[in-house]
């Protein structure tokens, strides 16, 4: 029973912030309704059957379609969310993270479905190399893609990217790449990464560098590991076993049970290995940072960290603070990197676990997160208005 009663304690803390933004009075319209559309996008997200005053503020009826487009990189497939009623929405590329559902994913149609509800128009391009588990350079330009296509697709110079998880530290590597900076009017990076090895390092240590030199330890979630293991599989099996690894592996990911026949056919060593993997990283722990350390050039080229100086479009940085993912110290690094007058806002959240909602929060962590998505929504209002105000002009 604890959680409907955390459930209803979060609607009525919301219901009280409404009731207060209301009766501030006509000279505050503006602002209260975007903290009123913001609410009700993180009610909507964190529950999709979610009603009442707050839930349905500024709903909008929303056209879904599916589509795809030929780019540089290859064939790109889609996702639309088109508010019908919204003369000139303004536009967000919504990016999903490391995970095989892609834009399937719930978590991403239920945002989706929130921000185009609030009237923004909002496209999901599937990210195929992170369907893989794997991160890579392409997807950089993939994202660019997709912020031009969207950009053409509304009739608007610029877009918004708002990018889960690593997918946000390639998004602000998408932004700043000349070809692209001009369609992009700001980024939001939620539960981003500033140096993937860093991270890597962090599944394997429980700790992690901080920006003032200090190292914060934590427990790190099971599922960074065994993300890396199974994009590096020849350094941790035998050239016969990596199929039935790699088979074995990625049923374990997708949350099914290892299939006995799959497991089976590894060798003894490879059982053993995969069992480690699995139940006792501990015993690969030399293994894993000799891994690592193998592949930081790779991982060096699709982190942020030293690469935004030159960035010009308006950043704004999310991170849940209890994230054992992705640390928010990760965060703090970005917030280092990005040149200051573009740095917009920061806040590293109790409200956010990872890139999901965590119910059991305080009225002023979420009226800080209320606050901080409020600014995203009048930043993609600015990118619709601009538009509006060129069309009229002309």
């Amino acid at each position: 029973m604890a959680k409907p009663k955390r459930r209803r304690k979060a609607l009525i803390s919301l219901l009280v912030l409404a009731a207060a933004i209301v009766v501030t009075g006509a000279a505050l319209w503006h602002p209260a309704t975007t903290h009123l559309r913001a609410m009700s996008v993180l009610l909507r997200f964190s529950n999709p059957k979610a009603q009442g005053f707050v839930a349905s503020f500024a709903q909008h009826p929303v056209k879904e379609e599916t589509g795809s487009a030929q780019t540089p990189q290859g064939p790109l497939k889609f996702r639309l969310y088109l508010p019908q009623d919204v003369r000139h929405p303004g536009g967000v590329v919504l990016l999903h993270g490391i995970h095989n559902l892609g834009i399937e994913d719930p978590r991403l149609i239920s945002l989706a479905r929130a921000m185009s509800g609030a009237g923004v128009a909002v496209m999901t391009p599937q990210l195929q190399d992170l369907t893989e588990y794997s991160v890579t350079p392409i997807s950089i330009d993939v994202i660019g893609s997709s912020a031009t296509i969207l950009s053409v697709q509304l009739g608007e110079p610029k877009v918004g990217i708002v990018g889960m998880s690593f997918a946000g530290g390639l998004a602000l590597l998408a932004a700043g790449k000349p070809q692209y900076a001009d369609k992009i009017g700001f980024v939001l990076a939620v539960g981003a990464d500033d140096d993937m090895a860093r991270v890597a390092r962090f599944f394997v240590e429980n700790a992690i560098e901080t920006p003032d030199g200090g190292t914060v330890g934590s427990k790190a979630h099971e599922y960074g590991v065994l993300v890396f293991a199974y994009t590096h599989l020849e350094g941790f099996f035998s050239p016969e076993d990596v199929p039935a690894a790699r088979e074995a592996l990625r049923q374990y990911l997708w949350e099914k049970p290892v299939d006995d026949s799959a497991r089976g056919k590894l060798s003894p060593a490879g059982r053993a290995t995969f069992d480690q993997l699995l139940h006792d990283r501990e015993m690969l722990h030399e293994v894993l940072l000799q891994q690592i350390k193998l592949h930081s050039p790779e991982m060096a080229a699709v982190s942020p960290h030293g690469k935004l100086g030159q960035l010009t479009v308006q950043v704004y940085l999310l991170h849940g603070a209890g994230d054992t993912l992705i640390p928010p110290s990760e965060t703090q690094w970005l917030a280092r990197d990005v040149p200051r007058q573009e740095l917009k806002a920061v806040l590293i959240s109790p409200a956010l676990i990872h890139v999901d909602m965590d119910k059991t929060v305080t009225w002023s962590q979420q009226w800080a997160l209320i606050s901080f998505m409020a600014s995203v929504l009048d930043a993609t209002n600015d990118l619709a208005d601009a538009t509006a105000s060129g069309k009229n002009q002309s």
